[in-house]
């Protein structure tokens, strides 16, 4: 017979592993311990031109589009942000002067400049290049209605860049663009969706956020008949994730069950180290590395970066 000194021996678990914070903490400890972060991965044939869109502000977009980038950029691809929205948050995150007068995406879509004046390097991140944002770009909408094509004046800059295209363009090539869009379905947003060949939509685990998504992807479809056949939803990322909360699995559950394998696997946690790097004009994954935040970009990353990059 076991005595009450014999159980005492014996280990007990801190926590029920059956509960979503101890499942999400196992899942960090599989991260830390498996993933490579230092291991570049293979480069896609040709650029990949993703839009990172949602109608929806405060749903994790701007940080998404910089931590992915830096993500991606870390694991050995050569990577271009364009900053499309007029408050340049992206360009911020990223320590890309921005202030007005400096050529930015303004330049590009009102007045023609090409691509290769308007790139600016991101000091702490090798590999990665940026097109920042000026806020003279709030006007740039009024100033391109008169214009002819102005929904393609995105696509017709990214496809004249000698760095973008397939074996053709080098191995200097860019292996991703990334356009951050503005937090509504204007025209500046249309100039990404045009330019763009797969769309990352990041959505918001709580069920306010699913509300626009059916919108946006009506505003998909129509581009995709009218403007550009080659744009498709490829991928939808969950960010702001509690796992304390059943509503967060809720969500993200039902994500899946209308998406399937366009959502990643990865979801994003709320950190406060995601949400502190901006200030310091840093991503997290420069601010924190080891952050759990860091960590989920990076393996969200490799995800898209392992994933087919056509539909």
């Amino acid at each position: 017979m076991r005595t009450a000194g014999d159980r005492a021996d014996e280990p007990t678990p801190l926590v029920d592993a059956s509960t979503p914070l101890a499942q999400a903490a196992e899942h960090s400890v599989l991260i830390r311990r498996g993933f490579q972060s230092g291991s570049p991965l293979p480069r896609p044939e040709r650029t990949r031109v993703f839009v990172v869109a949602n109608q929806k502000g405060g749903v994790g977009k701007t940080t998404s589009t910089v931590n992915l980038a830096a993500a991606l950029a870390h694991l050995g691809q050569r990577v271009l942000v364009i900053d499309l929205d007029p408050q340049g948050n992206a360009s911020t995150a990223l320590a890309i002067e921005h202030r007005r007068g400096v050529p930015s995406t303004y330049d590009l879509l009102v007045d023609g400049r090409p691509l290769t004046e308007v790139i600016q390097p991101c000091p702490d991140v090798p590999g990665l290049d940026v097109v920042p944002s000026t806020i003279d770009l709030a006007g740039a909408e009024i100033e391109l209605v008169s214009v002819v094509a102005r929904e393609s004046r995105l696509s017709k800059a990214i496809v004249a860049h000698p760095r973008v295209g397939g074996p053709e363009a080098g191995e200097d090539r860019y292996d991703y663009v990334l356009i951050d869009c503005p937090p509504s379905l204007g025209l500046l947003t249309l100039n990404a969706l045009v330019a763009g060949q797969e769309m990352l939509i990041p959505i918001q685990a709580e069920y306010y956020a699913l509300e626009g998504l059916g919108q946006l992807i009506e505003t998909v479809e129509m581009v995709r008949k009218h403007l550009n056949p080659a744009l498709w939803v490829s991928t939808i990322l969950v960010t702001m994730y509690d796992a304390r909360t059943r509503l967060a699995a809720g969500v993200a559950d039902e994500v899946r069950s209308h998406f399937g394998d366009q959502v990643l696997k990865t979801t994003i946690p709320r950190s406060v180290r995601v949400s502190e790097a901006p200030s310091y004009a840093q991503t997290v994954m420069t601010y924190d590395p080891g952050s759990p935040g860091a960590l989920s970009y990076l393996e969200a990353a490799r995800e898209i970066v392992t994933k087919e990059g056509r539909k």
